[in-house]
């Protein structure tokens, strides 16, 4: 009998700090090497991989891919929504900076909060998890708010980008939990985004035209190798056996956690500058997962 609880448990608390960290070192990642593989055939690439993984992974556990269970719209819905993400961020980026586009892409937690209290049987937002939520949103404004100056015509073209995939962002965890999706294995939900989207994104980058692959250095390759491996078929997979036994409002407040540990990364591996605002913004974040997760 499957498992669910109400309240977030140690547990899924340290998983959770594991694949916020994991998602910011990912953006590290992506800047080495996009050096050599173009954006959309990387994203491209690495979810095709993660679904050969994610194939064998079932084939071990000997779960039924091709099942007839009722999830095919659900499946290709989420799949198109996670597919259909990752390009506007990366369309996004083309016209706007990346301070902004990190503003803008952590909306998602509120479409989340809102999401589930419409959809979601006893996921109901109350005050204090909103109140939660801004200050977790306030820690990414201390450091990226700095980027919110008034807006070019052109900049405000990926600021939309940014804002809608946000959204859809958001609604692939709310269409998860509160469909049928939500029933099945966690791989073989993760089967029908990586997938979906793998087709998605390899085919924009072949209609964009996108230049060729580039030397393909030992460093190139291990940061392709850990975005495959490690983000989209690891710290995914558990992701959705979270999304599966905890409820997604809770969850997705974690997230805020991701743009941090990209900011300390990147100063860490790449030499960017870290401040004090990193510190003020951890305990902003800090206040606002308590207050979300506050029983």
């Amino acid at each position: 009998m499957l498992e669910r609880k109400s309240h977030l448990d140690l547990l899924a608390m340290v998983l959770l700090v594991v694949l916020c960290a994991s998602w910011g070192l990912q953006q590290v990642a992506i800047k080495v090497a996009s050096v050599a593989i173009p954006p959309f055939f990387q994203a491209g690439i690495r979810s095709l991989g993660a679904t050969l993984l994610i194939l064998i992974w079932m084939g071990l556990r000997r779960v039924p891919v091709l099942e007839r269970d009722g999830s095919g719209w659900w499946g290709l819905l989420a799949g198109l929504l996670f597919g259909g993400e990752f390009l506007l961020i990366f369309l996004g980026l083309q016209y706007t900076s990346a301070s902004r586009a990190v503003i803008f892409l952590y909306m998602a937690p509120f479409v989340v909060a809102i999401g589930a209290h419409l959809f979601i049987p006893g996921e109901r937002l109350r005050v204090i998890q909103v109140v939660g939520l801004i200050a977790a949103f306030s820690g990414v404004l201390i450091i990226f708010g700095d980027a919110l100056i008034l807006p070019s015509k052109v900049m405000l073209t990926g600021d939309l980008m940014l804002i809608v995939a946000a959204i859809m962002w958001g609604a692939t965890t709310v269409v998860i939990k509160a469909s049928s999706l939500n029933q099945l294995a966690p791989s073989k939900t993760l089967l029908y985004q990586l997938s979906v989207s793998a087709v998605l994104i390899l085919g924009v980058s072949w209609l964009a035209n996108e230049p060729s692959v580039g030397a393909l250095t030992p460093l190139v390759i291990g940061s392709l190798l850990f975005q495959m491996v490690w983000v989209s078929f690891v710290t995914y997979l558990t992701w959705f056996w979270l999304v599966r036994h905890y409820p997604a409002g809770r969850l997705s407040a974690f997230t805020f956690l991701t743009p941090i540990f990209g900011v300390l990364a990147g100063g860490l591996l790449l030499d960017e500058p870290l401040t004090l605002s990193l510190l003020l913004a951890l305990i902003c974040v800090g206040v606002g997962i308590y207050l979300v997760n506050r029983r």
